[in-house]
């Protein structure tokens, strides 16, 4: 190469410092890309149902002007003493707000504002739906279904790909403190002279079978167990599945590092930039399908996630004590929604919103723990039960 054309490469070659943050660009840009969508999509709902309903003539019907007759009868006669007819009146009163429709008090665009619209949309895709703010008008009503059919599964597409960040960091989490707990307890050993057995202790702690060397079933079975305890047949399918992952993990090609010089040539590296995102949106779910605490754990998590909401929310929400807010907080993250507890100020909430979606992903992760164990104690009774049902040889 002449002196140009070594400058001109020198001068192409990004600095470590850029390169560092590029990389952690293009790592991020995935998960940015889901939370940024889901933002644009739910303000651009917001502008289009405070427009829709919030501007929608209220109509007094035939159903109105009797509710408003009836009402003045009843109040015309009603006598001085009100302990003879105290029941009837409350019979009638009772009778008459039940047929009543809220449409005919209530001012729509006092309802429909931006930040209410902004509430709404998020109880749709959420799939909360609390049932005190719906569309009335019939092109409110189909776009509010066209509207959740693809907010839906936007929102579960941002819960998978936040829940794999929660699931990495639980998962560092509980490995280190179970590393730091048997880190004191081979001390505890140490100091009472038994550091012989204080590697064989931490050794038979280990849940999971871990292979790093060559090793036969047997081999395995001799070292784990944890693994001896499983049923035959389950113990088995897990073992070879296991030696077959390991062993294609050792025939993956080494990757040259010759090959990755690529800053000498912009376009080779803009194509391996596009790949590794485009590798960054295949592995969404990955890490949340590999987690692996205890359930019980999860549960402490959601408890003390939601205390924090329920002691925070009656500063602003004064009807609500901390029982009734920590009932809100637990009905909303779990999607049930009963509408039967309703805010003073949704848009204090709403604000609030970033709240609601880590916890529904934490509750989301919960769920498929949940499911994990249901699925692995299934197959427990089926193997325990197909051993049983099998004739013995004689």
């Amino acid at each position: 190469k002449t002196k140009s054309e070594l400058r001109m490469a020198s001068t192409s070659q990004p600095l470590p410092g850029k390169r560092a943050c590029k990389k952690i660009f293009w790592a991020v840009f995935p998960h940015a890309c889901f939370i940024l969508s889901l933002v644009i999509y739910a303000f651009l709902g917001a502008l289009m149902f405070s427009h829709i309903e919030g501007n929608r003539k209220v109509n007094l019907s035939e159903e109105y002007r009797k509710f408003l007759q009836n009402l003045w009868h009843i109040s015309r006669n009603l006598s001085d003493n009100m302990t003879e007819n105290e029941e009837i009146f409350k019979e009638k009163i009772h009778a008459l707000l039940s047929a009543a429709e809220r449409d005919w008090f209530v001012n729509p665009k006092d309802i429909w504002t931006f930040f209410g619209s902004l509430f709404f949309c998020c109880t749709v895709f959420t799939t909360v739906g609390y049932g005190n703010t719906y569309p009335v008008t019939r092109i409110g009503k189909y776009l509010c279904m066209l509207y959740a059919l693809f907010g839906i599964p936007l929102m579960f597409l941002v819960l998978t790909d936040m829940g794999d960040i929660l699931a990495t960091v639980l998962s560092k989490s509980y490995n280190e403190f179970r590393k730091l707990h048997s880190k004191i307890l081979a001390s505890k050993l140490c100091s009472g002279s038994i550091c012989n057995k204080g590697d064989e202790l931490h050794s038979r702690a280990q849940s999971k079978l871990v292979i790093n060397e060559p090793l036969t079933l047997m081999e395995v079975l001799k070292i784990q167990p944890a693994v001896k305890r499983k049923p035959v047949k389950y113990r088995n399918a897990e073992l070879f599945e296991m030696l077959i992952a390991r062993e294609k993990e050792h025939m993956k090609p080494v990757r040259n590092k010759s090959i990755e010089r690529w800053s000498s040539c912009p376009e080779l590296d803009r194509g391996k930039t596009m790949s590794r995102v485009i590798e960054n949106f295949d592995k969404i779910g990955k890490e949340l399908e590999k987690l692996d605490v205890p359930i019980v754990l999860m549960v402490l998590v959601i408890f003390v996630y939601i205390s924090c909401a329920a002691a925070i929310l009656p500063n602003w929400e004064t009807r609500l004590d901390f029982q009734e807010a920590f009932y809100f907080c637990f009905i909303t993250l779990t999607t049930i929604g009963f509408g039967d507890t309703q805010l003073e100020h949704p848009k204090f909430f709403l604000f609030f919103s970033l709240y609601i979606i880590i916890g529904m992903e934490i509750v989301f992760i919960a769920f498929k723990l949940g499911q994990d164990r249901l699925i692995g104690l299934y197959k427990k009774v089926i193997s325990f039960c197909g051993e049983k049902k099998m004739p013995s040889k004689k």
